[in-house]
Order: structure tokens, then C-alpha cells, then sequence
């Protein structure tokens, strides 16, 4: 549950991400040469899904309450999830249904039902998001924003999905040099062909050694 207000839980901003053992997180779900120009090894992730492992992913989608997007992530997902009809599939089933967000300064007219464009300074615009009553405002793929999110101390909970492959070449979902934060392990699940859940609450500052 989420901090409450009044005795009413308000909503928790959750990033799931897909990320190989080496953090690269770009071109999971397949290769795009229009999105990702010069990633070779795209679909990396794909392959070591079964069954149990796509019925979390399912199942996760429907307990969001509202989604949150980067520019890039949504134009890929309404161009696919948002292009199925009723009842073809959970995920898309979630994604038409619920309130979506985008956070982009260049989009204005957003052809996805139910999206809000967020620009300019959207610290303020997702905080208060936060404060509606609720379950979960959820942010899948969205590399760039999920870093902001991030450094910006707006995440209360990251859910990777840790793929047992090697991809070496990528975009990592943590900088080279970065923000640090210490992370509080609150859930993890492995799945039959190796995926490993792993679900962290931020936790302030790490500490380090000092001898």
C-alpha cells in the first residue's frame, strides 16, 4: 500500500523494467531500426519468457491504475498495444482502458485515447498524480524518464525483470556515473527459464566503507 491521506492510500509510482545481467535495457522486445538505429542484438529478451513469467507481466499491467510514458516508449506502444481491439490481449487491455501519461515537449497531438501530454516542468504534474487516491502509477520501458524519476526522488518502487543474457551493447538503465541510492529488496521471484523479479523500494543514501 501506498502513504495514505486520511486513511486513503494514494497512488505509488512503480518503473518495470526488462534489463540484461549487464543493465541494457534497450531493444528488449525486438529489433527496430527506426527507434534504435545501430542496435544489433535486439529481441534479447523475448526468448526466455514463458508462461509463468508473461502471466506476472499480465497481471502487473492490470493492477496500474494509470501508466506514464517517455516520448519514445509511447509512440512504440500506442503504435502497437493501442492499434488492438477489446479483449485481444491483457496487456493491451489495460494500456486502452486506463489514463496514460506522456512526459514530451515536442508531441501535441497525442492520437492515443486517454493520454496527457505532461511538458515543460513535470515534477509538480506527476506529484500530483501521486496524491490521487489510487494503487499504482506505473512507467514501463522509458529509459530516459525513468533515470529523471529517479534522480529526482519521484519512484517508490523499481521492478526489474532480470534477463540470464549478456546483450554488450545497448542502452544501460543506469548511467555510467549517476546519482547513488541505497534500495530496500521487498519482493523476488525466479521463473523457469531464469528471469529473476526483483522489486526494490529506494532506501536514501548508501553507506560506504570506511576502513
Amino acid at each position: 500500500m501506498g502513504a495514505t491521506t486520511e486513511g486513503m492510500a494514494i497512488m505509488r509510482l512503480v518503473t518495470n523494467t526488462q534489463v540484461s545481467v549487464d543493465g541494457v535495457m534497450q531493444a528488449n522486445g525486438g529489433p527496430n531500426p527506426v527507434l534504435d538505429p545501430g542496435m544489433e542484438r535486439g529481441g534479447w529478451a523475448r526468448p526466455l519468457f514463458d508462461d509463468e513469467s508473461l502471466a506476472y507481466v499480465n497481471e502487473a499491467y492490470q493492477r496500474a491504475d494509470a501508466f506514464l510514458f517517455g516520448r519514445r516508449t509511447y509512440d512504440l506502444f500506442a503504435g502497437y498495444w493501442g492499434a488492438m481491439g477489446p479483449e485481444s490481449n491483457p496487456i493491451a487491455d489495460a494500456l486502452n482502458a486506463r489514463p496514460k501519461y506522456v512526459a514530451s515537449n515536442t508531441l501535441t497531438d497525442a492520437g492515443w485515447a486517454d493520454t496527457t501530454v505532461l511538458a515543460g516542468d513535470i515534477a509538480p504534474a506527476i506529484r500530483e498524480l501521486k496524491d490521487k487516491p489510487g494503487g499504482e502509477l506505473q512507467v514501463h520501458g522509458s529509459g530516459q524518464l525513468v533515470r529523471w524519476l529517479i534522480e529526482h526522488q519521484l519512484v517508490d518502487e523499481i521492478t526489474l525483470l532480470v534477463c540470464p543474457v549478456v546483450v554488450g551493447q545497448g542502452t544501460r538503465l543506469f548511467p555510467e556515473t549517476g546519482p547513488d541510492a541505497a534500495l530496500d529488496l521487498v519482493a523476488s521471484r525466479a521463473f523457469p527459464k531464469g528471469i529473476t523479479l526483483q522489486v526494490y523500494r529506494p532506501a536514501g543514501r548508501p553507506q560506504y566503507a570506511t576502513d
